[in-house]
């Protein structure tokens, strides 16, 4: 089997597809207040052509689909879709991208349909300021929806929190304390400046150093650093001893991983974007509807692994302002 390998010999075996930029939460860190998406039916990835452009990548050597959005349980039909990626050969782990509110409804048919495992953002464990992060989210439903991934048996369930400093910084200790009470993990995020409003949210950033320290003065000597396997993400993580359950960072600006990337994303529309700092995007959506041929595709994808840059340059990218993480895929 052919592998996607770019030229700085990173093996990309992991793709994250967007499957609606819609979401019902309207996190301030993340979208405008004011920011609707501007999607009709025929501009979106239908069933088949996500069926055929996962089939091509994995023909390529992807074997992990994360599905993601916006928020991918307002997608109709997100079961089919999870049904159909899961049984494409070579696609071994479909894990999704959730805020959990309607998690609740649908857990255990998406686990007996494919996904695996979830990650679920959750930025405060106080109704209130989840409310005012989340311009309207309820943390009840959430926590509702966690317990029924678990009940489902999806495994590992990691929590990702976004640290803001002066908003949620104080939580880094209940939330790892939550985790813990749970048997599920937890990850913390550091803000990235994609978007007016996560520039905007720069200004509340706090770096890896600093999370890092205040897990380790909660936690002591229980934590043991984990050496990833080659299609984990991008934290840095550490096992908890004497729990079930483990803690991550994920440091995309202070510290940034870009050395081991092994992951593309695909929006809504079918762009193939090759890095969050990074301009250039090529359709496959046009592609999977043209005359082209699987080969020719491939061919496609291959040519655009090839100018993915070795970092992301988030404070030289002209546009990255005019960008919405819930466009390209979180």
């Amino acid at each position: 089997m052919p592998k996607l390998i770019d030229k700085f010999n990173r093996e990309i075996t992991y793709l994250r597809l967007s499957v609606t930029e819609h979401c019902n939460y309207r996190c301030f860190y993340c979208r405008d207040d004011e920011q609707t998406p501007n999607c009709k039916r025929e501009d979106i990835l239908s069933y088949e052509d996500i069926e055929k452009i996962v089939q091509i990548f994995a023909e390529l050597g992807i074997t992990k689909v994360r599905l993601t959005g916006g928020e991918p349980l307002l997608r109709k039909g997100i079961v089919k879709i999870a049904r159909l990626i899961s049984r494409i050969d070579g696609i071994n782990d479909v894990p999704l991208s959730t805020n959990a509110h309607l998690l609740e409804k649908f857990a255990e048919k998406l686990q007996q349909n494919g996904i695996n495992r979830a990650n679920i953002s959750i930025d405060s464990l106080i109704p209130e300021r989840f409310e005012k992060i989340t311009r309207g989210g309820d943390l009840t439903k959430v926590i509702k929806g966690i317990d029924a991934a678990i009940q489902a048996g999806m495994h590992p369930i990691k929590m990702n929190v976004v640290v803001m400093r002066d908003v949620n910084d104080d939580e880094i200790e209940s939330m790892v304390d939550f985790a813990i009470a749970k048997n599920i993990d937890v990850r913390f995020i550091e803000t990235m400046p994609i978007g007016a409003v996560g520039i905007e949210a720069l200004s509340q950033h706090v770096s890896e150093q600093q999370i890092f320290e205040k897990i380790n003065q909660h936690l002591g000597n229980k934590l043991t650093p984990i050496t990833p396997n080659q299609t984990d993400g991008p934290a840095h993580n550490f096992k908890i001893k004497g729990t079930n359950s483990t803690v991550g960072i994920i440091s995309a600006v202070s510290n940034h991983f870009c050395q081991t990337c092994n992951r593309v994303r695909l929006t809504t529309k079918g762009d193939l974007i090759l890095c969050l700092g990074q301009e250039d995007a090529i359709s496959l959506k046009d592609a999977v509807r043209s005359d082209l041929t699987d080969d020719e595709i491939k061919q496609m994808i291959i040519n655009a692994i090839n100018k993915k840059p070795e970092k992301h340059e988030f404070d030289t990218i002209d546009n990255i302002s005019n960008r919405q993480m819930v466009e390209i895929g979180g």
